[in-house]
């Protein structure tokens, strides 16, 4: 029996699409090792005078570490709100009734936020399970070679607090990685980890899942539901040395507003580091390629395995009319970020891209 010429595409697509992944999954894995390497054999000195600039945007955006003796420091936990309950409904909902867009569609700010509340209550529970089908797992890797380059947990001296706001974290995958990296590579028991969410069910999901961590990750942790665009009181001015968003700043419905907020709650000299799907534009045969795999093979999948094709047919579109590279680094920096070289630093021809502005001191 002959089989269908679209079914023929699709398998030639995919096929193309898994080779190419699993190249860039090589040289990804390669570059990280790399990168844990150069950390620890770059060790500042501990009688170094401080720099202008703080650790975190040092660690961030210089790749300085430090290698660190658990002895030297107390094994007290840094707990600027409590971990045992998730905050909830302390926030503004915009009601803003200028246009955006949600996936191909031009909706108010207010109506986007609804709907992309929506689209993640209904995908919360197999969120992450179709991030692997979707990347075929390389999403682990950009998100372990993301904290790899931020280096949480390194500070001079050695030890000292290190308060990091995650955002769009719900289900604590970068913030879980945030505290392992402190803990275990920089010997850092002193990091707090605030995970901040719009949608209470991705936070469930989060929570829940941080039960099974170690008791020092889980007292360095607090759940937050907040809106980006309107952070709530309890994150006050100057007050954060990091603050992460990966995979989720293309659903808000204000970008610029939520890069100010980000920018109004670091300390000067303090880190904005997204991860966010982007363009594959440099390579137009891939482009080629990825365009078909996302806009056939994503929504399909997300039938398959969540029965929810329409959640996922958007998230796809959301990706699509995310702005470029150099787009979003200059949306950057007109929130009053500096950033470093080009601003960003593709990953795996650019399907996703990572982003640093550093607070000016």
């Amino acid at each position: 029996m002959s089989v269908p010429p679209a079914v023929s595409i699709a398998l030639l697509v995919l096929t193309l699409f898994i080779v190419f992944v699993a190249i860039a999954f090589a040289k990804q894995t390669v570059l990280q090792s790399q990168t844990l390497e150069r950390q620890s054999k770059e060790l500042p000195s501990t009688s170094e005078a401080p720099s202008t600039i703080t650790m975190a945007s040092r660690t961030a955006l210089r790749g300085f570490s430090c290698s660190l003796n658990p002895s030297r420091f107390s094994q007290t936990f840094v707990r600027p709100f409590s971990s045992a309950n998730v905050v909830r409904k302390n926030y503004q909902t915009p009601t803003s009734d200028r246009p955006t867009h949600f996936g191909y569609e031009t909706v108010t700010e207010a109506e986007k936020q609804q709907r992309v509340a929506g689209v993640f209550t209904s995908v919360a529970e197999t969120y992450d399970k179709m991030n692997d089908f979707m990347s075929l797992g390389i999403h682990r890797l950009w998100k372990d070679y993301f904290i790899s380059s931020l280096n949480p947990g390194s500070t001079n001296p050695p030890g000292q607090s290190q308060r990091i706001l995650d955002v769009a974290g719900g289900t604590g995958d970068i913030a879980f990685r945030h505290l392992q990296h402190a803990h275990e590579f920089n010997c850092n028991p002193n990091v707090s980890v605030i995970i901040s969410d719009i949608n209470p069910d991705m936070l469930a999901v989060g929570r829940q899942r941080s039960l099974a961590l170690p008791a020092s990750h889980q007292a360095a942790l607090s759940f937050l539901e907040a809106n980006a665009e309107v952070l709530p009181s309890q994150i006050e001015d100057n007050s954060l040395d990091l603050y992460t968003v990966a995979f989720g700043i293309r659903n808000f419905s204000n970008i610029p507003a939520a890069l100010k907020e980000a920018h109004r709650v670091l300390k000067p000299g303090g880190v904005f580091a997204c991860l966010e799907f982007s363009k594959v534009d440099k390579h137009p045969i891939f482009n080629t390629i990825y365009k078909q795999w996302s806009f056939k093979g994503i929504p399909l999948i997300g039938q398959l395995v969540a029965g929810d094709r329409d959640s996922y047919q958007y998230l796809v579109e959301s990706i699509e009319r995310f702005p470029s590279q150099t787009q979003f680094r200059d949306m950057i920096k007109d929130a009053g970020f500096v950033v470093a070289g080009e601003g960003y630093e593709d990953l795996t021809g650019g399907i996703a891209a990572i982003h640093k502005g550093m607070k000016p001191i």
